[in-house]
């Protein structure tokens, strides 16, 4: 069994280059989860880190009377915190978009104008595209933290697509042809979504619209997964397609594939104690298969990992299982702390079995926060910019703001976040906890100013964007849809960018322009997006996937000639593990296999029992 959704929610209560450049990108064809809030009903902890369908809410919201909300806010702030991401220079405000009614956008600073500047993309692109996907039979998957103006582009596409689906249902209904002889697939053709997502949907595109093909956008070790994940549904046989020949990198990802994780791999499967490697999805095929021909390993995502290792330590032991949490160190520390402030907020026995697992106590809980190895040198360059100055601006400037946070992210982020959860004004979790988040505050601001016109009424939700910010497309668009069904005119949603002075550059105007003002983007000369402190507003890797690349692939598709299919195979996922094996067995198996634990796991509510006579067997060869 598992973590209930109360759990975390009764802890919680106790505890351009001037105007064309897009987060470094221009174009040459257009200008928990932790969910640590309460009623939070989408899947994860308090949201999404759990999976809520499989246990019912708590009646109330509000525990532990004996504890103030001062007493509740230290107890958390006495856990060891993490390492601090690198300093950086002092902020004095951060920029934002902020969402009103009527689709109307106002970005505020250069930063969020760049951001904004593609979310309204031209009719005749998003018809061509949206033509072709449909002739060609092409799916597009594409991750979060794509180019603000490639996700308008997609956005705009999918809500396209099922306009011209109801239309065609609506003739048929009445008696009509629909499109005639042109059919509009029932299933989107495309999807914006986490890494594990991607592979799920593309599976779907295959199933309901036999598509021909997948246009991947993301960084290689998605194109690879969501191959792998196509092949394991019986749909091997259409190939999946990059936006660029050029390798896609990710410094997490990079983090596990050297000498160092497979050491650190190696003396914990010698320890002789039963060991599990729970691995971030979002790693290498590679990785995953040379972690379980090492040690017994299994995949977690943001929105799981908590739900995994707790599992894990109650079916197989949390006196004699190790868990080795890898490679994104931020999240793995963030983990402990997490355990830390169960124990130091005075849960009983009682309470730890009803409300957070039936199979834990405080003794269990300790043993399990002991026994947590944490991988010591991994973290995402994004997550990893949220540093020092970035938190004194947030606790300084931004104190009325809800403020989320991705799992990955530096500790004194995460805690922020942590302590505005014990109000429900803020979230830590994966992109998708985030967004849900973000979605429900609406909602219910929305539902409950409705269409009162009077400025009394007036109300504008802060949030602080504690992750990639190529999330706002999907942002803007939620809000906007939940605006727009409450009829609602007096909400606002502001998203901020806790962007450090650091990961800015001046940008010189055109020739010929005034040089006295210098335009802010994300980035420094030499790595556009980058911060010099080692951290990134916008993913650099991502960015190498664009609008004019995905352009480039579609009409390589649409013809037939032999060097468009030669190109076309350059753009196929890395195959660096066909043909390999791994202390005799076949690479590819082993790398399925940790995703094949998890997806168990997600089903059945516990590890499988041939992953837990592996972890047997493991401490038996050790010894």
């Amino acid at each position: 069994m598992f973590i209930r959704p109360a759990a975390v929610q009764r802890l919680t209560t106790t505890l351009g280059r001037r105007s064309i450049i897009v987060a470094g990108h221009s174009s040459r064809r257009a200008v928990s989860t932790l969910t640590l809030s309460r009623g939070n009903t989408n899947n994860g902890v308090g949201g999404s880190i759990i999976d809520s369908n499989n246990f019912k809410r708590p009646q109330t919201t509000t525990i532990n009377n004996d504890m103030t909300s001062q007493q509740q806010r230290s107890s958390l702030s006495t856990a060891p915190a993490p390492p601090s991401a690198p300093p950086a220079q002092q902020i004095s405000s951060f920029p934002s978009i902020v969402i009103g009614p009527n689709h109307k956008l106002a970005p505020q600073g250069s930063f969020a104008e760049a951001q904004a500047a593609f979310l309204e993309p031209p009719k005749e692109t998003v018809e061509t595209l949206l033509d072709q996907l449909i002739d060609l039979k092409v799916g597009i998957v594409a991750h979060y933290y794509m180019d603000v103006e490639l996700q308008g582009v997609l956005h705009a596409i999918k809500r396209r697509q099922m306009e011209l689906l109801h239309h065609q249902q609506l003739q048929e209904e009445d008696g009509g042809s629909g499109s005639g002889e042109r059919r509009i697939p029932e299933y989107p053709l495309v999807s914006i979504s986490d890494s594990l997502k991607m592979g799920d949907d593309a599976v779907q595109m295959c199933a309901k619209n036999n598509v021909n093909s997948i246009i991947c956008l993301g960084v290689d070790f998605m194109s690879e997964s969501v191959s792998t994940i196509m092949g394991k549904n019986g749909h091997g046989h259409v190939p999946v397609y990059r936006a660029t020949t050029k390798h896609i990198g990710c410094s997490l990802a990079e983090s596990a594939e050297g000498d160092n994780y497979k050491a650190w791999l190696t003396k914990a499967a010698s320890s002789g104690k039963k060991c599990l490697h729970v691995v971030y999805i979002n790693t290498s095929l590679e990785t995953k298969a040379i972690s379980s021909s090492i040690i017994p390993t299994i995949t977690c995502t943001s929105s799981n990992v908590l739900q995994t290792i707790l599992q894990s330590s109650a079916q197989i032991g949390p006196e004699e299982l190790q868990i080795c949490y890898g490679p994104d160190t931020y999240m793995g520390d963030n983990l402990v702390s997490l355990l830390d402030a169960v124990i130091s907020s005075g849960w009983t026995d009682e309470r730890i079995k009803e409300d957070l697992h039936p199979e834990h106590n405080q003794s269990t809980i300790k043993s399990l926060r002991d026994n947590i190895n944490v991988y010591p040198s991994g973290n995402c360059v994004v997550h990893h910019m949220f540093g020092h100055s970035v938190v004194e601006t947030v606790l300084n400037d931004y104190s009325d703001a809800y403020v989320t946070a991705h799992l990955e992210v530096p500790g004194e982020m995460f805690q922020i976040a942590l302590r505005k959860s014990l109000d429900d004004e803020g979230v830590v979790g994966s992109t998708s906890n985030i967004l849900n988040f973000i979605e429900r505050k609406v909602e219910e601001e929305a539902a409950k100013v409705g269409n009162n016109n009077g400025d009394d009424g007036k109300k504008r939700l802060k949030f602080i964007l504690g992750t990639e910010a190529g999330m706002v497309t999907s942002i803007v668009r939620s809000v906007q849809d939940i605006l727009d069904k409450n009829a609602c005119q007096n909400v606002e949603a502001e998203i901020i960018f806790p962007v450090s002075s650091e990961a800015v550059m001046g940008v010189d105007d055109d020739e010929g322009a005034d040089t006295t003002s210098l335009g802010v983007v994300p980035g420094v000369a030499g790595g556009e997006g980058c911060s010099t402190a080692g951290g990134c507003a916008t993913c650099p890797f991502m960015k190498m996937n664009d609008l004019d690349a995905v352009h480039d692939v579609v009409e390589m598709i649409a013809s037939s000639s032999a060097s468009n299919e030669l190109q076309l195979s350059k753009h196929l996922p890395p195959n660096r593990l066909v043909g390999q094996k791994f202390n005799g067995k076949d690479a590819i198996e082993l790398g399925t296999e940790p995703i094949v634990y998890m997806r168990e796991l997600m089903k059945e509510k516990r590890l499988s029992e041939v992953l837990v006579e592996r972890v047997e067997q493991g401490s038996r060869m050790a010894a």
